[in-house]
């Protein structure tokens, strides 16, 4: 079963509040951040009968663990519309290693609590998991990235593998189905969303500053404007409520040439 690296886990965390650099790897690795080598269940398993599936509701896609990742060559590109995806392979599970330690998306894993990870969905995502072996269905919540053997679609959380029957097997075969959830009326309005701008360049000189506003605002398909500070006047682009499409911008601006933009929160 493998995992993404406590590196890129702590980089995924940290994306909420600055920016940082991506390392991949996957759980074999003699990783001293754990304190178990391999992954186990619980000492004392406990029953998980008192455990329901976790009742879907809408929630916005989080900062961190959201953007396309390469991992042992292979590149991964998250989806933007999940509705309506379903999947069958294999599921397998995560349990003692890997608890009280950061999930893809900064938050802790919880082992007891009905989760689960996959290589692509937003994060995070509701879904349905059914075990085709026995019939028995359950819905969790997936936080994480993984997992990256082949063939398998979905790591469980250890109380969401034990509710389905998989802890015994290591692995069963299930169908999975994304569960949305769409933001209510009452909700858009009282949301106060974040925007997000880029700010590319900064000069005293008004002229170039404002051709490079248009070049850049025709070659990039963005909405551009100029802030006075001082003597000296800033390109910025945006503003955009994504943030997962202000970072594609901010790519796309670094390839050009612009090493030094970076993301403004307004």
């Amino acid at each position: 079963m493998n995992r993404f690296s406590s590196h890129y886990r702590h980089y995924q965390a940290l994306l909420c509040f600055t920016v940082g650099l991506v390392a991949l790897a996957g759980c074999s690795s003699s990783d001293s951040r754990y304190e178990l080598a391999d992954d186990v269940a619980p000492s004392s398993p406990i029953s998980v009968d008192h455990i329901e599936g976790v009742q879907p509701k809408y929630e916005p896609y989080s900062l961190g663990g959201n953007k396309n990742y390469t991992l042992r060559g292979k590149s991964y590109k998250v989806i933007k519309d999940p509705a309506g995806f379903k999947e069958r392979g294999q599921a397998s599970w995560y349990g003692k290693k890997f608890h009280g330690h950061l999930t893809s998306n900064g938050e802790v894993y919880d082992m007891y609590s009905m989760s689960a990870a996959h290589k692509t969905l937003p994060l995070p995502s509701y879904v349905k998991v059914t075990n085709l072996n026995n019939g028995k269905e359950t819905i969790v919540r997936v936080n994480d990235r993984g997992p990256f053997h082949e063939g398998r679609i979905i790591d469980l959380s250890y109380a969401a593998a034990k509710k389905l029957d998989v802890i015994k097997t290591g692995t069963a075969n299930v169908e999975i189905e994304v569960i949305i959830v769409e933001r209510s009326t009452s909700q858009h309005k009282a949301e106060k969303h974040p925007e997000y701008t880029i700010q590319v360049a900064a000069s005293p000189h008004k002229d170039r500053i404002e051709t490079l506003s248009k070049e850049l605002g025709q070659k990039l398909a963005v909405d551009t404007f100029l802030t006075p500070i001082n003597s000296n006047y800033r390109l910025m682009l945006g503003p955009f409520k994504d943030y997962k499409q202000t970072q594609d911008v901010l790519e796309q601006v670094k390839k050009i040439g612009y090493s030094s933009a970076f993301v403004k929160k307004m």
